[in-house]
């Protein structure tokens, strides 16, 4: 059952694959699908409101102290990682379609998790209080630096449209819940503290997107545009994205000479990419668009790099306690 809880197999992820095939079986049509996109609508609001009352600011100026370490995590999250999604979707568009390969580069666009982040440094007895800035930091910061990065990046093909309007929809719907949150934390914060189902509502809205996307999707084909050996492939991809990005950081942070408890930061902070943020921006950003193809490639690599970094980061905390263990 550890074993099981490291590799976060939770309701949370069956949640999320139900989603799906419910969604494949049962999609909201008509009337159902148009209160549906209300919902969700008001949930990502919400949802992006909560981040923003949760996040202390204090925290980024505690954090200026290791700006060494902190830059380097986030120029994995929105240098390096979106370098190699470029390389992947030139790689990829011949194997997976365009549509797929766009979502594959849409994944390395997205900010680091905070929670799996934070947790993960801690089992591998890392430097937990720096993570929990990097972690927070890339979140703030992708709040806005995704969405140019989107524009940059992913409309010069045609593959993806973005319109003005949709420049609105995003002020509206990510940025300005996430300010009123920051504005309004000093009252806000004190109730969702005692609020124990909290965390059931930021899941609830992340798997009623999952279901509005997949519901569109099956409206569009989804499943009948992806086959098997797609799928091995996609697969394939995401895995040699996480070692690729795993190796990188673990070469530059020693590269630096960051000390043993630094380099676990760097590492799982600069691996990562936020299924809870990247699905509701996917959600705002391609109204519209094949969104259950675009958030594929993000909803696999977000499953294959929590089993890679639980298995990793037991590995480091182990040889952490061995050092530490009396006549060691």
């Amino acid at each position: 059952m550890n074993f099981l809880r490291r590799l976060r197999i939770e309701p949370f992820i069956l949640a999320i694959l139900a989603a799906v095939v419910v969604a494949a079986f049962v999609p909201a049509t008509g009337g159902a699908a148009d209160a549906l996109d209300w919902v969700t609508t008001i949930g990502i609001a919400a949802l992006f409101f909560l981040y923003g009352a949760r996040l202390e600011p204090r925290e980024l100026l505690v954090g200026l102290a290791h700006w060494r370490l902190h830059s380097v995590v986030l120029a994995a999250t929105f240098l390096l990682f979106p370098a190699l999604g470029l390389v992947g979707r030139w790689a990829l568009t011949p194997l997976l379609g365009a549509p797929l390969a766009t979502g594959f580069l849409y994944l390395t666009l997205v900010p680091s998790t905070v929670q799996s982040s934070i947790t993960f440094v801690a089992i591998a007895r890392g430097h937990v209080s720096a993570a929990v800035v990097s972690a927070s930091v890339s979140n703030l910061l992708g709040v806005v630096i995704t969405p140019l990065l989107v524009f940059a990046l992913m409309t010069t093909d045609g593959s993806v449209v973005i319109t003005w309007g949709s420049v609105g929809t995003i002020a509206l719907q990510l940025l300005l819940p996430f300010v009123l949150g920051q504005l309004l934390r000093r009252w806000v914060l004190p109730v969702t503290r005692r609020i124990r189902r909290l965390a059931l509502f930021d899941k609830s809205v992340i798997v009623l997107i999952v279901y509005a996307a997949f519901s569109e999707g099956v409206a569009d084909g989804i499943w009948s545009k992806v086959g098997p050996a797609q799928l091995a492939w996609l697969i394939a991809a995401c895995c040699v994205l996480l070692a690729v990005v795993l190796g990188l950081t673990e070469l530059v942070s020693r590269t630096l000479g960051f000390e043993e408890r630094d380099k676990r930061v760097v590492q799982f902070c600069g691996s990562k990419k936020s299924l809870a943020t990247g699905l509701p921006m996917a959600a705002v950003l391609f109204v519209g668009q094949p969104v259950g193809l675009l958030v594929l490639p993000l909803m696999l690599f977000h499953q294959i790099q929590l089993i890679v970094c639980a298995w990793l980061a037991g590995r480091y905390g182990r040889a952490a306690d061995a050092q530490e263990a009396p006549g060691a």
